[in-house]
């Protein structure tokens, strides 16, 4: 007798690469992602906005990059003795107007050229629900915020979008990516963390709202598809075990679920095979002998060294520099 249901990992046509260049956009589970891909060595960009949750702001992010809008002072606004982006996270305020502008076209300068370089774009959109700047804001009624950098309540006014303008704006904004750089691969997926400051009902409202809208311009357009980390977290693990005291995010046995399946169905077995290997680099890299000045630590670290030294040679694209300097210093250091 089955007691649950599991979503297999089908095998995509779209393969990763380490030679790729990918770019990550959206929630918060984009960085649990980002982090998986780090640690393995791949060549990652995550957020160059911050952490965005709805579609609109991220939309806005990427044609921000595309177009490479550099932004003015009165791009800005004052609050809490910091000055901030209505368009980003608070990871970009700052105390001087000139200060936040560094950071912000900084940013979007390095992401303007990575993302005409780039092979993937991996989107994942967090929550269909908006908030629109009220007449009581100081400025720019109407405006869909990004964050609301701890703001009064009554500045802000919730609407849950529509779907099939949802679609609309994405299907725009794909149709321009795909203008700007036309070897662009376009990855959508749905946070499955949960928006429960909106409550239960409303948050799966707006769930359905992005699962309508992305799968609309999957039917719609090439060189996009959808994988489904919503899907594997909701209906295939299933169970609160796998969430974080909170009942909000999915925890690291969660994560590392996901992280296995996007790996099943986008990498080739070449590729996991390297990541083995990078794997158990970072983990000779961690450990913590009793003895450093041993001899069975030297022979560990010459080994480990000499495994650096063979895959470096063996793949020359992968950005070893900084583990082959470690080996060779800690063998020095602790001779």
């Amino acid at each position: 007798m089955k007691f649950k249901l599991t979503l297999e990992a089908n095998k995509s046509a779209t393969t990763i690469h380490y030679q790729d260049k990918i770019m990550l956009m959206g929630s918060c589970f984009t960085e649990n992602i980002g982090a998986k891909l780090h640690r393995h060595l791949f060549e990652v960009k995550e957020n160059p906005h911050g952490i965005l949750f709805n579609p609109i702001s991220v939309i806005g992010a990427l044609q921000d990059y595309i177009d490479n809008k550099q932004y003015v002072a009165t791009d800005l606004f004052e609050l809490n003795d910091l000055f901030n982006s209505w368009h980003h996270h608070t990871r970009f305020s700052d105390i001087t107007f000139e200060a936040a502008l560094k950071k912000i076209n900084g940013s979007i300068n390095d992401a303007h050229t990575y993302l005409k370089g780039a092979d993937k774009l991996v989107v994942t959109l967090g929550s269909a629900w908006l908030y629109h700047l009220t007449n009581i804001a100081p400025s720019g009624a109407g405006l869909v915020v990004a964050n609301n950098h701890k703001a009064p309540a009554q500045w802000f006014e919730k609407k849950l979008m529509d779907p099939v303008e949802l679609s609309l704006q994405l299907q725009k904004i794909v149709a321009a990516l795909q203008s700007f750089n036309k070897n662009i691969h376009i990855i959508f997926t749905i946070s499955p963390v949960r928006h429960l400051r909106e409550g239960l009902i409303e948050n799966n409202r707006s769930k359905s709202v992005l699962i309508y809208a992305v799968h609309d311009v999957i039917a719609k357009l090439k060189g996009v598809d959808y994988f489904p980390a919503y899907e594997y977290v909701i209906d295939d693990l299933r169970d609160y075990r796998f969430y974080a005291e909170d009942l909000v995010h999915p925890n690291y046995a969660a994560t590392n679920y996901v992280w296995d399946k996007l790996v099943s169905t986008y990498f080739s077995e070449d590729t996991q095979l390297i990541m083995a290997e990078v794997a158990e680099l970072q983990l000779a890299k961690q450990h913590k002998p009793f003895n450093k000045a041993s001899n069975a630590h030297q022979a560990f670290l010459q080994k480990s060294l000499l495994k650096t030294e063979v895959l470096q040679s063996k793949y020359p694209f992968l950005p070893l520099a900084d583990f082959l300097t470690f080996f060779r210093e800690e063998l020095i250091n602790n001779a």
